[in-house]
């Protein structure tokens, strides 16, 4: 299948990236990579029209402008393309995120192979490192854990590592799916059901720990899912979205949804944030 990539050249992109992502993901883009001066979104060829670039609808005052270019890409390139560009990341000294081509560490606690193709979950992006900051210091041990929006299947694999009982990772795009399968299998974690679809597709069951990094129009949509699947007493963290404009309006629907704030963590405007289904009596 071959992918066409569209590269946003945004002023500011702390403004408009977030905007454009959303919107993009409305309009069929699967995938999104953030770059210094905008956002690169990938979508299926055979999904693509262009006329629905050109109609975005952009809110008034949205204070951001953007150029774009548009180009074909094809799946057998994308290795290449991630080893050129894919570092390895080390988070909080203890989770060492890589791909591949690069070495082990045994100076840390997990060392996590990932190869990433086109699926978002590298811990590149601030908020990925943010969730697996806050998974770090989570107990999972024989934890039910749902994580959605899986991607490379990064948080599964490393909350599978921290001894949860099971992992159910959940992603729309089928290459996400697909990646998430095969990271699991590399890091040997037989505990990781890996499902393609949305929130309709989450097991009859429910789950002591809920993670969700995906962008605030569909994190406040699908909340009262993750609520409905959230165990008494379980916690819900999610991502994807700015401190300033956004956590506000996701504080307020976690409220209307029943949860407790406990905390938020920050890296360069973006945020992650913990809220606790709290026992009653």
């Amino acid at each position: 299948m071959q992918y066409i990539e569209i590269k946003f050249y945004v002023q500011p992109p702390e403004v408009g990236n977030e905007i454009l992502i959303a919107l993009l993901a409305d309009v069929g883009c699967e995938s999104f990579m953030e770059f210094e001066e905008g956002v690169m979104a990938y979508i299926p060829q055979k999904d693509f029209k262009k006329e629905l670039l050109e109609k975005l609808p952009i809110p008034e005052n949205a204070g951001f402008s953007y150029r774009y270019e548009i180009s074909e890409i094809e799946d057998q390139n994308w290795n290449a393309v991630w080893e050129s560009n894919y570092a390895p990341v080390l988070i909080e000294n203890q989770c060492y995120i890589r791909a591949p081509f690069h070495e082990t560490r045994k100076d840390v606690a997990y060392d996590i192979l990932i190869e990433p193709k086109m699926s978002f979950g590298t811990a590149h992006h601030e908020t990925t490192a943010l969730m697996i900051s806050y998974l770090l210091q989570e107990d999972c041990k024989e934890k039910e854990v749902l994580d959605m929006g899986c991607g490379t299947g990064i948080l599964a694999i490393l909350a599978s590592m921290r001894q949860a009982k099971h992992i159910s990772a959940i992603d729309t795009d089928e290459w996400a799916y697909k990646n998430c399968l095969e990271n699991a299998e590399r890091n040997r974690m037989a505990n990781i059901d890996c499902l393609h679809g949305d929130v309709n597709h989450i097991p009859q069951t429910s789950f002591d720990i809920i993670l969700a990094n995906i962008n605030r129009n569909v994190l406040l949509k699908d909340m009262s899912a993750y609520v409905a699947h959230l165990k008494k007493g379980g916690v819900l963290f999610l991502s994807g979205f700015y401190e300033t404009e956004d956590l506000p309006i996701v504080k307020d629907e976690a409220c209307r949804q029943g949860l407790t704030y406990v905390s938020h963590k920050t890296k360069n405007k973006w945020t992650a944030v913990k809220f606790k289904s709290f026992i009653l009596g």
